[in-house]
């Protein structure tokens, strides 16, 4: 019960009384952070993990209920704030919590709110100290110090003074500046709660032997549940299948695993192999996974079913998965310039992973010695005692390019202190544009913003002349206007201006450029939206790498010379449909809206190209060879659905623009449905329901969805039109054999074909509606696909039956050609 009263003592009472009643016994720590919330304190909440910080932010909500105050709960990333979002959901009723991340808004005017940092930011920017937001928790404050997004974390400290602040991480460093800083500027005391013993204390240890060995000592001593620390995702499965010599689990636990999982899809290559290694007790867990794959190693690992896991260091970032003990594999990282060693704030999020409040007395944290050092432990093993064997051991050297680390880095990691937290402010048009907005002395409070922060001197001025540069773009544009000392705008901004697809603006000025009587002028939409949604790097780097190669076959078949190949093919990049009109639109759309510049346009073709290529998604990751980042190609498709269905205005909406959303939609949800149902939930959090099962529902049937169906069959048939037109009878074989046309079957079709026309068209209007016919039946779809012959008699094509029941079973169109031939 949440008390209607502001009494510190009453709040705290009853606090402490939901929180025993939920059984909980509050920490030291824990009991003077309240304390401190409850008064109006500020709190700096710097403890290790597993000293329950969750804790201290329900009581940061709870108290500011009472008070009738409002609380925000921020985190880095949308999965950690919408988890956030349903567990205050159960605590405190789906009434009083909603949620902002920029694509999703639900129950925005609650009294708690959910949001990423951007959004309280830029609602700081927008509002100032008129912010409506009494109470802000930051989680995982230590992102203060990140170089692309630190500004998002300083800036309500710096805009917000009315509010009272919980600023949690697990890796603060020194916070005495902080605290300091925070008092001067709220007025309010600000308590810092840091440095207290872990309720699970950690024990470090340095492994020379093999990990293999270091791994079945663990077992045998009872530290798993093992969290094997890798820092790529190849490196992680390539581990946990090595790992399946070991004797992880017993036959009773593998029994267990298999009632567990039952009738789980594992619909893709990735989950056939994720099947095998978690019947073993392995799991794996990565950011690449399909979100229903991480789902169930989270959940059989709950259960104390998977002993060891194998995973990258995306652990540290808020993962729900109960973990005795971390083995990292190496003390460097590559950070997308160089390999390099951790820094200790990096080390200490990591190792805090170990140990679990409640089950176990202590934690393990191991760091497995480089290979070469292990190799050399194990000859000097061999040597024994013998100082002449001692003195004939060829010590193996590292391998070049090694940066190196050994037992001395783990010592001086476990010693150290987080790295003080290093300022990351900057300016852009955006935030430039929130504050003028506001009306008031914008001159004043932007001056207050680039002067009044945590930057040294220099950086100030840097930023100062960066906001001017920026304003003389804005009084150019004619987007503001100066009158003496007043500065506004000259135009209305979008209520969710820089929050939620800042360039759909811009795409529905080039989709209005676009003619809709033009044959690929769907897939163009498409393309105009794909161009405003953040690149999916390893599926984009999978595209240049197969266009190169595509390139290189090519100009060795023109005789072109090796090093004429090397200086062409630095031309070679992903496709980007539409660049040149997109980069022209942009540039005159920038000139009229200047804050677009913060954003930048990425042309490119995923959605198009897995369309055009008419492949299934399973298909589509072989094709590419992307089994490690299915999860981040579905992620991606799932966010292209949403953007393609928000922002296309329905008077843009053709047939085939409906017909491709509907098909994306639908392909989505029968590879993972979790995404689509996580999306509905937050629609109706009351509705949700409480206990998530170990195996998800499986997805409606794919032919509930009859145009989404339709396109699914188009897009088999056409695929097969597509080799025809190669006249490739070995891969139509492939796909055809077992309903009795293979190769030859094939071969002879085709050559019957050949000897009348030359050729089969695949542009847009072959692969229309209308060259297919449709004959449905209860059980079955009899159809006819014609092939667009250059005479256009279109007296030619093929014939299949497309079996429903297999369909729903499978999850995508499963056709049986009949015939190829004339009409």
């Amino acid at each position: 019960m949440i008390p209607e009263t502001a009494d510190p003592d009453l709040v705290y009472s009853e606090f402490v009384a939901w929180a025993s009643a939920e059984g909980f016994t509050l920490y030291p720590a824990q009991d003077e952070a309240v304390m401190e919330l409850v008064t109006g304190a500020n709190v700096i909440l710097s403890t290790p993990t597993g000293t329950g910080k969750s804790l201290v932010a329900i009581a940061a909500h709870f108290a500011a209920l009472a008070a009738g105050r409002r609380s925000f709960y921020t985190a880095p990333i949308k999965a950690l704030v919408s988890e956030k979002f349903f567990a205050l959901v159960d605590i405190f009723g789906a009434e009083r919590v909603g949620m902002v991340t920029g694509d999703s808004s639900v129950n925005p005017d609650a009294p708690i709110i959910c949001c990423t940092e951007e959004i309280l930011a830029n609602l700081s920017l927008r509002h100032g100290e008129d912010s409506p937001v009494d109470v802000v928790v930051m989680d995982e404050f230590h992102f203060y110090a990140d170089p692309e997004r630190g500004w998002a974390w300083q800036v309500p400290l710096l805009r917000m003074p009315h509010a009272q602040f919980l600023l949690m991480s697990a890796t603060l460093g020194d916070v005495d500046w902080l605290a300091r800083d925070l008092t001067a500027r709220t007025g309010r005391p600000t308590a810092s709660v840091t440095g207290v013993d872990r309720p699970v204390p950690l024990h470090y240890y340095y492994a020379t032997t093999p990990i293999h060995e270091t791994v079945e000592e663990l077992l045998s001593t009872g530290q798993a549940p093992i969290y094997i620390v890798h820092f790529s995702q190849a490196a992680a499965l390539e581990r946990a299948q090595a790992l399946t010599s070991v004797r992880i689990v017993d036959r009773e636990q593998r029994d267990a695993i298999a009632d567990l999982i039952g009738d789980f899809r594992f619909t893709t290559k990735f989950g056939q192999t994720l099947s095998r290694l978690i019947r073993s007790g392995i799991g794996v867990h990565h950011a690449g996974m399909l979100p229903k794959y991480r789902r169930l190693v989270e959940q059989l690992a709950q259960r104390g079913l998977l002993r060891v896991i194998c995973g990258t260091d995306t652990l540290g970032v808020g993962i729900n998965v109960p973990i005795r003990t971390v083995v990292l594999t190496a003390l460097t990282k590559y950070d997308g310039i160089r390999m390099r060693q951790l820094n200790a704030r990096e080390f200490h999020q990591i190792a805090g992973r170990a140990g679990r409040a409640g089950f176990d007395t202590a934690g393990t944290v191991v760091v497995q010695a480089p290979e070469h050092e292990v190799e050399n432990a194990r000859l000097v093993a061999r040597a024994g005692d013998d100082p002449k064997k001692l003195k004939r051991v060829v010590r193996k050297k590292p391998p070049e390019g090694f940066v190196s680390w050994g037992e001395p880095s783990f010592s001086r990691l476990v010693a150290a202190e987080p790295e003080r937290l290093v300022s990351s402010m900057r300016m852009s048009h955006a935030m430039l544009l929130n504050v003028i907005g506001r009306g008031g002395d914008a001159f004043a409070e932007v001056r207050a913003l680039v002067e009044d922060n945590h930057e040294p001197r220099a950086r100030q001025l840097e930023l100062a002349r960066q906001a001017l540069s920026m304003y003389r773009t804005l009084r150019t544009a004619g987007i503001v206007e100066q009158d003496g000392n007043t500065i506004r705008l000259t135009v209305d901004l979008q209520p969710n201006f820089a929050l939620n697809q800042p360039l759909s603006p811009f795409a529905l000025a080039v989709i209005d450029l676009l003619d809709p009587e033009s044959p690929t002028y769907a897939l163009d939409t498409i393309s105009v939206i794909e161009a405003t949604l953040e690149d999916p790097r390893p599926v984009l780097s999978a595209h240049e790498h197969r266009a190169r190669g595509e390139a290189v076959a090519a100009m060795k078949a023109e005789g072109i010379e090796y090093e004429e190949r090397m200086e062409l093919l630095e031309a070679i990049t992903h496709p980007k449909p539409l660049e040149e009109l997109l980069d022209a639109a942009f540039a005159t759309y920038r000139a009229s809206q200047p804050w677009a510049a913060d954003f930048e346009l990425r042309p490119k073709s995923v959605v198009r190209d897995l369309y055009e290529r008419a492949m299934t998604f399973n298909e589509y990751v072989g094709f590419y060879s992307l089994g490690r980042s299915e999860g981040l190609l579905l992620r991606y498709l799932s966010d292209a659905f949403r953007a393609v269905r928000q922002t296309i205005p329905e008077s843009a909406k053709t047939d085939d623009i409906r017909d491709l959303v509907e098909w994306l939609g639908e392909l989505v949800r029968q590879v993972d449905s979790s995404l689509l149902e996580e999306w509905e939930e937050l629609s109706h959090p009351d509705a949700a329901p409480d206990d998530v099962p170990v195996v998800p529902p499986p997805p409606p049937s794919v032919v509930t969805n009859e145009r989404a169906f339709r396109v699914l069959v188009r897009n088999e048939l056409f695929r097969r039109v597509q080799l025809a037109a190669l006249d490739d009878a070995d891969s139509l074989g492939e796909l055809d054999a077992a309903s009795g046309f293979d190769a030859v079957r094939w071969g002879e079709a085709l050559d019957a074909y050949y000897a009348v026309h030359d050729h089969i068209g695949t542009d847009a209007d072959a692969r229309s509606a209308a060259m297919l016919m449709i004959d449905k039946r209860p059980t079955e779809w009899v159809v006819r696909q014609i092939f667009a012959d250059p005479a256009g008699d279109h007296d030619w094509g093929m014939s299949a039956i497309v079996d429903l029941t297999e369909s729903a079973e499978q999850g995508i169109a499963v056709i049986r050609i009949t015939a190829v031939g004339e009409l």
